[in-house]
């Protein structure tokens, strides 16, 4: 019995340490992270508007160039955070969706239609206020800023309640976030793309045909994937389409399966601490004292290599190092709004602004609740449980703080620095206003509900 018991307890552990603290660890990443965003920001807006700092746009425009063979690619800094390091972003969330399709909360029909048709909800009904004000203007192209939605401040604004909020209601944020991060990438692959090289996308073609044989074969070395990752992201920007797009398209071939199931897993656990049989219940002060539990705590290890996924272990590496430093890094770079540039006045009676802003503190709320809302009446979907519709509206509004993506999409849409400087302004004003909004709403609310 006892035997049993120190299984189960073991194989519990493991368990938590691979399923149930990752989930913990990836909000509390994401809470941690948009203070880190916050910071890049204020540096940012700070650094655009004090000359005595140096230029902030003459340093983020210095060309560097990189030289492959015979070829030669010249872009500025802003470029290379934009294309590059942008695409290590979307990769990672390519392997978050692809996680939550497989295991997560959009593995089944009755657990991801619910945030989809929010996530559905929270794009067209912004997008469409946004045409409705900006219909036959110069600025018409930025139609998709304000689909998207930044899990990071996202996250960090509902991180204020701590667990006065069902922790559903955690997983439904960050479930209809990964969602319409998707939907911002074909939208991205789709309508912001100007011409396409039909050379290069053959050779990318190509070099995805054999990423899938690769993952066909079993091969779980991450080095091979990083390489034809590199390739295929150097053949997507040849392409036309944007580089980001590769961060996708890879990440839907890293293996999900580890080289053991659960079940061998579990027999090979039970086969080590078979070893750790010891007289008198005393297994002695240091493992060292005992080869034969050396050999067994270095094959545990082993198995544990083998069962872990190489989506989970590149997601668990890379995960820290995008939400620590290359969303900062992008921030950064792309939030420097300059002021004395902008007529505050003008900026915010545009209809860039106004679209913007309406999209974002309107459009998300109004769209992600009544598609929402729709889904469950129509029994296409289920409210999760303990929560209840005030939950959904007030989350709805954190689906207006789209920072990250709308800058990005922004970047794509205008040329011009009188729109883009508009469109920070207001990305950054619906940011604030959204994430205001939706805190008052819950407070008030979970202050009521209170015996």
């Amino acid at each position: 019995m006892k035997v049993i018991q120190k299984y189960r307890s073991v194989i519990h552990a493991i368990f938590s340490d691979q399923i149930i603290k990752p989930t913990q660890r990836f909000f509390r990443k994401e809470a941690a992270s948009s203070l880190l965003l916050l910071a890049a920001s204020i540096i940012a807006l700070t650094w655009a508007n004090l000359p005595a700092f140096g230029s902030y746009h003459h340093i983020w425009h210095t060309k560097i160039g990189l030289t492959i063979g015979q070829t030669i690619i010249t872009k500025s800094l802003i470029h290379w955070i934009n294309d590059g390091l942008m695409a290590l972003f979307f990769f990672t969330v390519g392997l978050e969706i692809k996680r939550e399709l497989l295991v997560g909360d959009l593995s089944t029909p009755k657990k991801a239609l619910f945030p989809v048709f929010a996530a559905l909800g929270g794009m067209l009904v912004p997008g469409i206020i946004f045409v409705l004000i900006n219909f036959n203007t110069p600025s018409a192209d930025g139609w998709a800023i304000p689909m998207a939605t930044d899990i990071a401040f996202a996250m960090g604004a509902m991180a204020i309640f701590g667990k006065k909020l069902p922790m559903g209601l955690r997983v439904f944020l960050a479930a209809f976030a990964i969602a319409d991060d998707l939907g911002a990438v074909l939208v991205i692959a789709l309508f912001y793309t100007k011409e396409i090289v039909f050379s290069n996308l053959a050779i990318c073609g190509i070099l995805i045909l054999i990423l899938g044989i690769v993952n066909f074969l079993w091969i779980r070395r991450t080095i091979v994937y990083a390489v034809l990752g590199i390739m295929i992201w150097i053949a997507v920007m040849g392409s036309g389409l944007h580089p980001t797009v590769a961060g996708i398209i890879v990440s839907m071939f890293i293996p999900a399966r580890g080289k053991y199931d659960t079940d061998l897993f579990v027999q090979k656990v039970k086969q080590r601490l078979d070893a750790f049989q010891c007289a008198e219940n005393s297994c002695g002060f240091s493992i060292l004292l005992n080869e034969d539990h050396m050999n067994a705590v270095q094959s545990l290890e082993h198995d544990c290599h083998n069962v872990e996924t190489p989506l989970q272990r590149i997601l668990h590496f890379l995960h820290p190092w995008v939400a620590f430093l290359i969303l900062p890094i992008f921030a950064l770079g792309n939030a420097g709004l300059t002021f004395h540039e902008l007529n505050l006045s003008e900026a915010m009676g545009h209809p860039l602004s106004i679209g913007i802003i309406l999209g974002l503190v309107l459009g998300k709320p109004i769209g992600i609740t009544l598609f929402s809302y729709l889904s469950v009446k129509t029994k296409i979907a289920a409210l999760p449980q303990d929560i209840a519709w005030p939950h959904i509206f007030g989350v709805s509004m954190f689906g207006g703080i789209g920072f990250t993506m709308s800058l990005f999409v922004s970047g794509l849409s205008f040329t011009s620095p009188e729109l883009i400087n508009y469109s920070k302004f207001a990305i950054l004003a619906g940011l604030l206003l959204s994430a205001v909004t939706g805190i008052l709403f819950l407070l008030i609310y979970t202050f009521k509900m209170k015996p």
